[in-house]
């Protein structure tokens, strides 16, 4: 394994630092605003809806879901949402870009153990000026020695991103999504590390690969550095 890894990338939200949980906090917000008008479980199935037909529109991230939630707003309400609402929908979006990083347990020495092996990146999806801030702001800017936010997360995503280095089969991605960071990986050619969150935004899900021999999975980051003892 030593001779065959040489380049390792990492999620960002969920997987370095805590991002879900301010989506749920919101949605719960969201909830409560527009219970008058529809029933909850309802309300949160015509928002996936809404955010699953706007990310070709909007990409990943919160400014999409906002506009989803107004958008959905206005759909159960027939267009007569309170303007109060949607102000308070706003002003959560404008919170959710101001929320502070909160770095997950390990993450500083999963990076350390990374660059023992070669070039660490970050590659995430989401807001470009949120992402940046948030790496800005996470103290682990420095340790990456390329930092990609993309659009999607895909096969070819990940071919494009390891050709400037050693080529996916000698890469490995370490993140939270089975849809996003682990399947797209492997269909790629690389090794792939799952690293379980408590949340997963809906969207996130995808079947386990079962017996692929470059898939791992990992309670969290601390044992990172003992998994790629191991490999190597």
């Amino acid at each position: 394994m030593a001779q065959t890894l040489t380049t390792i990338a990492f999620d960002a939200d969920d997987t370095l630092w805590h991002n879900e949980r301010f989506f749920k906090l919101t949605q719960e917000r969201f909830a409560e605003l527009l219970a008058p008008h529809t029933d909850g479980d309802a309300l949160m199935s015509r928002l996936l809806e809404a955010e699953r037909r706007n990310i070709r529109h909007y990409g990943f991230g919160i400014k999409g879901f906002v506009l989803s939630m107004i958008e959905t707003a206005l759909e159960v309400t027939d267009n007569a949402v309170p303007g109060a609402v949607i102000a308070e929908l706003i002003a959560a979006g404008q919170d959710m870009l101001q929320h502070p990083v909160d770095l997950l347990p390990h993450a500083d020495d999963a990076l350390r153990a990374a660059q023992a092996i070669g070039p660490v990146l970050l590659v995430t999806k989401g807001d470009l000026l949120d992402q940046e801030r948030k790496v800005a702001q996470s103290g682990l800017g420095e340790m990456f020695d390329a930092v990609q936010i993309v659009s999607a997360k895909t096969p070819a995503t990940y071919t494009r991103i390891f050709d400037a280095y050693d080529g996916a089969a000698r890469g490995m991605m370490i993140g939270n999504s089975m849809a996003s960071d682990v399947r797209p990986m492997l269909d790629a050619g690389g090794w792939a590390v799952h690293v379980p969150h408590d949340l997963l935004w809906d969207l996130e899900h995808a079947e386990r690969p079962e017996d692929h021999p470059r898939f791992h999975e990992i309670l969290d980051l601390g044992a990172l550095p003992d998994l790629l003892s191991r490999l190597g």
